[in-house]
């Protein structure tokens, strides 16, 4: 799955101008999205893994965080992860059963098991964690947990915006890329992660889309919904090289479940588009 070699550059500095004129021209030639990404409620993150030797990253309100309901539960599986190499946590039976509930169904009551298992503290320190720094209050804030997904018990919100669950795309890009490379925790904990995330049990979203025009394709991927708030995140593994991408989206629309799934087409146009 490595798509690189051992000295992957940090994502941030991948950014491909003419990948962003295309990405822009392609998503703001609709007047809905435009709307939705002059408003702020609208984001959107690719970056084009064809190329291992040149990956390119494109963004629109890249750092601007927003509510993403499950999408975040990508950190309590990674911080769990993180656990579990250190000795915090034992692996057992039931919390590899919960983290695949959690990630592939979306489970809410295996999700709150696992926060409890681990805490709040743990979650903040791993998102913040130098190392990865997925959380990052100078740009923009990024992913974070901080609510159980049910009612009751205490909270650790976000110190920028006050959010329970958040993302960012930029941040939650640069966690794929990083997976894909073996670089969360170590090259066995990433494998691992991959095979909970692959072949994800809820077809709606881009996984609607991606199941009709690239039905053999592997999908990685974690999805959130909660009243206007819509967010999918997928690492694609086509057979070609040329369907090789991570694609992420947060929308603040009662419409966003149909605008997810309607992305997915013009942005392969656009990873296909001949540079400028």
């Amino acid at each position: 799955m490595k798509i690189g070699n051992e000295s992957i550059k940090p994502l941030t500095r991948l950014v491909d101008n003419s990948l962003q004129a295309n990405l822009e021209e392609e998503i703001l030639s609709n007047e809905i999205w435009s709307q939705l990404i002059s408003q702020k409620k609208m984001a959107i993150g690719i970056v084009d893994l064809s190329d291992p030797e040149r990956v390119r990253f494109a963004r629109l309100n890249g750092n601007y965080m927003m509510y993403a309901a499950s999408l975040p539960k990508i950190a309590i599986l990674l911080s769990a992860m993180d656990a579990i190499e250190k000795g915090e946590l034992t692996e057992t039976p039931e919390v590899k059963k919960d983290m695949r509930l959690m990630i592939s169904k979306s489970d809410n009551a295996a999700s709150t098991r696992m926060i409890d298992r681990i805490g709040y503290e743990k979650i903040e320190s791993v998102m913040t964690d130098p190392n990865y720094e997925f959380y990052d209050e100078n740009s923009g804030g990024g992913l974070w947990v901080g609510k159980r997904y049910g009612g009751g018990g205490d909270t650790n919100r976000e110190p920028l915006k006050q959010l329970s669950h958040a993302a960012s795309v930029t941040q939650v890009c640069r966690f794929y890329y990083l997976l894909a490379n073996g670089k969360l925790v170590n090259e066995k904990r990433s494998k691992q992660m991959l095979s909970i995330m692959e072949n994800p049990e809820l077809h709606h979203k881009f996984v609607n889309t991606l199941n009709m025009i690239a039905p053999t394709a592997r999908l990685f991927r974690k999805s959130g919904s909660w009243k206007t708030y819509h967010s999918d995140s997928i690492l694609v593994w086509g057979k070609e090289s040329n369907r090789r991408y991570i694609l992420v989206a947060l929308v603040d629309d009662p419409d966003g479940e149909q605008i997810i799934r309607n992305l997915v087409k013009p942005v392969e146009k656009v990873l296909k588009k001949p540079e400028i």
